[in-house]
């Protein structure tokens, strides 16, 4: 596209120089009238000429009204002595200005010249140009299917090189790739072994978690040529063309052995071939084929290492996950808190941080981030720190940074009214208070009404403590907290608004959740998943449901049990704590933003339960 453009801009330059040209060489203007010597002399005659150059044999007159003439006269003659011959008056001449200037008929004639020459040339060059357009064009089609990769390493980028020190967390996941490091490096000693490297290693993980950036630690360790591809460059209109780009890039890095390929976004072309419905030549089938074929075809080549990184592994064909293509897995989790420290650590550096600054409470309250996130929350903490005109960032810049990424920045231009104000603090000290006084959730670390992207307000609780696994009871606790804002609404005001949706919408998919894939409803250690059928090549296509229609209203009455338990469960406690809910909700209106130690403060007169000591739980449940 940006050829194309190219293109254009200069053939209009060609069409601009040359009006440009004609513009210069043949001006519209009034062209001098042509007089003859009679004509000439009987102007002066009459006072009319105001002045005469002569220039050869020819004579640009002047008139006194300001207007020009030409006249010719006999070469080889005298102007005086011709005019005399004519009849003028001698001393009407002598009043004239004579100016004579030496003949210039070079450059007129050079001046002729180029006004018919130049538009030629200009011509010319733009034929020229079009032809070779056409000639590049041609070539390009040859072109079309060679492999569209980026090669970094030893022939590549060294300055974009880096190693694993660079990649924080992953220690299991390093370990693996550092076996293909060291295998790269000497094989001599895997080989002793009789031991065979991974034909190929699949990095799997959520998205931000650090694949990619693994990968270019890998190219960055080994020190061998890296070939950077994604999926989607091998997918194309026409067919044949993703197969043949395949082929050319594992022929590239044949020539360079040992080397390593790296696919980006595998599932672009890896996922789960049809049965036809799509006709024999689909074009991602093929494309997938020629990739299982030179993996683990007729001809294998074990210097050749691929790596491919993708976070949909449920979709992809089985015949790639076979021992002797991607034979070996390596899984990327989200960082626990220890890890999220030591990536803060990483994307903190270069940046003029303040002495008191806390990374290890940035990272207690960024449970679930990838790393991509918390380099968003780095950066957005320094763009804070610039906008404020500080010359160091602070803790509060990070903390401001976390919100900013989870919910959106602040819309101070979104004023609420007084009602409005009033339903959204009775709305969040509804989700406060219930998971204050509710086992197994997350102690509330920030509750506020000031508008941060969609929300008109937010409550945020941060875990005390890194959780793996969830029981039945702590997952009816979370639906009956997001379910408080709605019950505290309906106590408070005696109806509910809009401000709810949202909190029943993530109710209601928790609770279908416990249901259909946790089986931890009454219909018994059963999974009822749809996923199989969400799928197109390879997958049902009928579009049925993996069980009955009696089943499904079965479900839809557990999910509506689950709600409602939530519901009573919440409504019992605002209505036990009504004046502590109208306490806190004055607060709030008045201060917009309650931190954890003023909620604590405020709750602490009520019989509350204590959040590091579990034995304290079981106590105030049951005082409840």
């Amino acid at each position: 596209m940006s050829q194309l453009l190219k293109s254009f801009i200069f053939v209009v330059l060609i069409f601009l120089g040359i009006s440009a040209v004609f513009a210069l060489f043949m001006q519209p203007g009034r062209p001098p009238s042509e007089l003859s010597l009679s004509q000439l002399v009987e102007q002066i005659n009459q006072d009319k000429v105001k002045k005469v150059i002569v220039q050869g044999n020819e004579l640009q007159v002047l008139l006194s009204d300001e207007t020009k003439a030409v006249v010719l006269k006999e070469p080889e003659t005298a102007l005086s002595q011709t005019l005399v011959n004519y009849g003028v008056d001698k001393e009407k001449f002598k009043n004239i200005e004579i100016e004579v200037k030496k003949e210039g008929g070079t450059v007129l004639v050079i001046g002729q010249i180029l006004s018919f020459v130049l538009p030629l040339l200009l011509f010319g060059v733009f034929f020229w140009f079009m032809f070779r357009q056409a000639k590049v064009g041609a070539t390009q089609v040859f072109d079309f299917t060679k492999a569209k990769t980026k090669l970094f390493g030893a022939e590549g980028h060294p300055q974009e090189k880096i190693s694993f020190k660079d990649v924080a967390g992953l220690k299991e996941a390093k370990e693996e790739l550092k076996e293909v490091v060291d295998f790269l490096k000497n094989p001599k000693k895997f080989l002793a072994m009789g031991a065979k490297i991974p034909r190929g290693v699949l990095l799997l993980g959520p998205a931000g978690v650090g694949k990619t950036l693994l990968a270019r630690a890998v190219a960055g360790e080994s020190n061998v040529p890296f070939f950077h591809s994604s999926g989607s460059s091998f997918v194309e209109l026409f067919v044949g063309v993703g197969s043949a780009r395949i082929r050319d890039l594992f022929t590239i890095a044949k020539k360079h052995v040992p080397s390593i390929i790296f696919l980006d976004e595998l599932d672009a072309i890896g996922k789960n071939r049809g049965t036809g419905l799509g006709g024999s030549h689909d074009e991602r089938e093929q494309t997938l084929n020629q990739l299982l074929v030179e993996m683990d075809g007729f001809e294998r080549d074990t210097n050749v290492i691929v790596i491919a990184a993708t976070n949909r592994p449920d979709v992809l064909d089985s015949a790639l996950l076979r021992p002797g293509r991607f034979d070996r897995r390596v899984v990327l989790d989200l960082p626990d808190i220890n890890d999220r420290e030591e990536v803060l650590k990483i994307h903190a550096r270069g940046k003029p941080l303040m002495a008191n600054l806390d990374l290890r409470e940035v990272a207690e309250r960024t449970p679930g981030f990838s790393g991509a996130d918390l380099a968003n929350v780095a950066n957005e903490a320094a763009i804070l720190a610039a906008r404020k005109n500080k010359t160091q960032i602070s803790q509060e810049d990070f903390l401001e940074s976390i919100e900013k990424v989870l919910l959106g920045p602040e819309r101070k231009s979104h004023i609420l009214s007084k009602r409005e104000k009033e339903i959204t603090a009775f709305h969040e000290v509804g989700h406060a208070l219930v998971a204050a006084f509710s086992p197994d959730v997350e102690p509330v670390r920030k509750i506020s009404i000031i508008a941060r992207g969609m929300a008109a307000g937010y409550t945020l609780k941060v875990p005390s403590e890194e959780r793996k696994i969830k029981s039945k009871t702590g997952f009816l606790a979370e639906i009956a907290v997001s379910l408080g804002g709605y019950c505290a609404e309906q106590i408070k005001f005696g109806e509910i608004t809009t401000g709810a949706s949202n909190d029943l919408e993530k109710a209601s998919i928790l609770a279908r959740k416990l249901v259909k894939e946790y089986g931890m409803s009454s219909l018994g250690p059963i999974s009822f998943s749809e996923e199989e059928n969400e799928f197109f090549w390879g997958r049902d296509v009928s579009g049925q449901k993996p069980y009955s229609e009696e089943t499904a209203v079965k479900i839809d009455k557990e999910v509506e049990k689950f709600i409602n338990q939530a519901k009573q469960t919440a409504d019992k406690i605002l209505i036990r704590k009504k004046k502590l809910m109208e306490k806190v909700a004055r607060v709030l209106i008045e201060k917009e933003i309650i931190e954890r130690q003023e909620f604590e403060e405020l709750i602490r007169p009520e019989e509350k339960r204590s959040w590091p000591k579990p034995r304290n739980l079981r106590v105030k449940i049951k005082a409840l």
